[in-house]
């Protein structure tokens, strides 16, 4: 006795693929649409704002209530402490806007001299460069065959071929450079959101050193855990880890302060 009958010429079962569908086709997918559209979707992380968003607030953070704790523990005042703060402030946001403008077109302008290499490389040598990419499909998986036939249909396409080299090459889409301006602004507005925080204790009328820094820390605690959601890591590990990192400076930051006072005063 047969265990699964074939179907006749005149059978309704469907393939896989669907009734009615060409043998080969995918079948529909929901909503009509591709698995990333449906089901699950990627950050973008070739913009550069995270990076610089995340650093420049940690940055200000641990810069003004280290600060904070340095000067508060050389003595100062209060208003002079937030003087201190705010000039902190100004001061560190306007040079982490200007570092991350420059780091980020300086790596820019590094991609944009390697496509220049690689697009006169594939003028110079052609054949050599498209057997290149066709040993690089070959080690990706692709048989022989489909990486010869992969390789002469980007190749058509000299531009395209120079994105496709250097994606492999160097592990870098040169289409897809992060934005210095984005860069900059995240890291400005961050750094001064993260260093205001040790300041609002005094901003709102109490002169407590102690409230500013335990402010600082809670600022710690909270971007910490905000940058871990961010990247799908543990949120209690990263907001403990960042404020372990803040105390130490605070702590070192605050002896010095203390020396320095007690040296001045005494």
């Amino acid at each position: 006795m047969d265990d699964v009958a074939s179907p006749g010429p005149g059978s309704s079962r469907s393939s896989p693929a669907g009734p009615g569908r060409p043998a080969g086709q995918p079948p529909d997918l929901p909503h009509g649409s591709l698995p990333h559209e449906f089901d699950h979707r990627h950050a973008d992380v070739s913009g550069g704002w995270l990076r610089a968003a995340a650093f420049g607030a940690m940055d200000g953070l641990v810069t003004n209530t280290s600060l904070l704790a340095g000067v508060g523990g050389a003595g100062l005042a209060a208003n002079e402490i937030v003087m201190s703060g705010i000039a902190g402030l100004a001061a560190g946001a306007f040079s982490m806007a200007l570092g991350e403008y420059a780091s980020v077109s300086t790596a820019n302008h590094q991609i944009d001299a390697e496509v220049r290499v690689e697009r006169r490389a594939q003028k110079r040598h052609p054949v050599s460069e498209q057997t290149e990419l066709v040993g690089t499909f070959v080690e990706m998986g692709m048989s022989e065959s489909t990486a010869l036939a992969a390789a002469a249909e980007v190749h058509r396409d000299p531009e395209h071929a120079v994105t496709i080299h250097l994606t492999h090459e160097l592990g870098v889409d040169p289409t897809e450079k992060p934005s210095p301006l984005v860069a900059g602004a995240s890291s400005f507005v961050m750094f001064a959101i993260g260093a205001i925080i040790p300041l609002i204790p005094y901003l709102l009328g109490f002169e407590s050193l102690v409230a500013g820094l335990a402010v600082g820390c809670a600022g710690l605690l909270l971007v910490g855990a905000t940058t871990s959601y961010l990247t799908s890591q543990p949120l209690l590990r990263g907001a403990v880890r960042q404020l372990v990192f803040g105390l130490v400076a605070v702590g070192a930051t605050y002896l010095v302060g203390h020396l320095i006072g007690v040296a001045v005063t005494g």
